[in-house]
């Protein structure tokens, strides 16, 4: 499954509609949500039928196409699921409990209310509210696919404009040749990541650089006037700044990983828990400039894409065990040097990258077994109990196939 992105063109009252078929979307979805909270009991199905219940009270639920509507009630349904799975595995901390939104972002249609043109440079949406035909502007070679492949559409709302998405069923798996190497990736503030063979990623830190383009545009939006349009062009502003370096981020993480994965057999990185890193109040900007989630997401897609095992090792003592003699080596953050009695004397990032790429092959085995094996793929990496290792999570197919 792959999403392909295309910029929408369209006119003024097009884009009027669509900010009126997302408030569609945003009423039913919340009417589901109450509909839950309160009536114990409430299942999928019974948001599913309560969708056209709004469509029969409600003229302006109506003009929305009944898939789109169907869409909006799987949404409030998965919130609630997400929900439920927390509180089942006891996920420590705030549990998701469904939240009302304030804003809505996106309208998704699955397989009517909308119709290619038959170059497929254009899309027109059949429904009552009005959106019409679109231009489509982008690279992806949307030609390629069966219309039959794409299972749903989705109209997304960001700060520079409307962009039209395709989720298509397709299969984008690419098999390499085998490189015979294993790398262990250990991430940091000062360097992006430091792998087992002492090769360091500079940390690009792009809010750190937007930081001072973001206040200005921060302060022209304090200093408006509140409901004015003067007012809402400045947030356009701010929000136009802060995508930039969120797509800058997305970027630079997507590139390194997919180098990273296509040049090694098995790759292994520490299993961080970000959320809790965050609550570090003196850290917590520097994570999140850093995007290791954003960066371990691409390595398991770019593992599953070119069947390359992707290992998630548990951090415990990584920087400080020698990664010689295996003894521990007590040592601050402040402490960048690692020091054995043994004689060994590395980097900390570079001993903790090899301890990573250690403890993944002690439990996976030694990696020629599995190149020797044709249907492995890098979904097949096991998980033992004790092993210092966790299970890794699905991949999320969102690149184009000629990445």
């Amino acid at each position: 499954m792959i999403i392909l992105e295309f910029k929408a063109k369209g006119t003024k009252s097009q884009y009027s509609s669509i900010d009126e078929a997302i408030r569609t979307v945003k009423f039913i979805r919340n009417s589901c949500i109450r509909l839950w909270l309160d009536n114990k009991g409430t299942g999928k199905s019974d948001l599913s039928k309560y969708s056209k219940i709004l469509a029969r009270e409600f003229s302006f639920a109506n003009e929305l196409n009944s898939t789109a509507r169907q869409a909006a009630s799987e949404r409030a349904w998965s919130s609630i699921a997400r929900f439920y799975d927390n509180c089942k595995k006891k996920v420590p901390g705030k549990k998701g409990f469904p939240k009302f939104h304030k804003r809505g972002r996106s309208v998704e249609y699955k397989k009517s209310g909308w119709k290619l043109s038959p170059d497929k440079k254009s899309i027109t949406f059949t429904d009552k509210k009005g959106i019409g035909k679109l231009k489509l502007k982008g690279t992806w070679d949307l030609w390629r696919f069966d219309k039959k492949k794409i299972n749903r559409v989705r109209i997304v709302r960001r700060a520079d404009g409307y962009y039209v998405q395709f989720c298509v069923a397709v299969d984008i798996k690419e098999d390499l040749n085998s490189t015979g190497r294993t790398i262990g990736l250990d991430v940091g503030l000062k360097e992006f990541y430091t792998d087992s063979d002492g090769h360091s990623e500079p940390n690009p830190r792009f809010y750190h650089k937007g930081e001072k383009r973001l206040k200005f545009c921060q302060r022209r939006v304090s200093r408006k006037k509140k409901g004015s349009s003067n007012r809402k062009k400045a947030v356009n502003r701010l929000g136009r700044q802060h995508l930039k370096i969120s797509r800058q981020r997305e970027e630079h993480a997507k590139r390194l990983a997919r180098c990273v994965v296509r040049s090694n057999d098995l790759v292994a990185y520490e299993d961080l828990r970000v959320k809790n890193l965050v609550k570090n109040h003196c850290l917590a900007k520097s994570i999140n400039d850093a995007g290791w989630y954003q960066f371990r997401k691409w390595l398991e897609h770019f593992g599953t894409k070119f069947s390359r095992i992707t290992v998630a090792v548990n951090p415990a003592y990584t920087s400080q065990n020698c990664s010689n003699c295996g003894e521990v080596v007590k040592k601050s953050l402040s402490t960048r040097t690692h020091v054995c009695e043994c004689g060994c004397e590395l980097d900390r990032d570079h001993n903790a990258a090899i301890n990573i790429r250690n403890r993944a092959i002690s439990t996976t085995g030694h990696v020629g077994t599995w190149i020797l094996d044709p249907n492995a793929s890098g979904d097949l990496t096991s998980t033992l109990l004790d092993s210092g290792l966790v299970e890794q999570v699905g991949s999320l197919n969102e690149e184009s196939p000629r990445l």
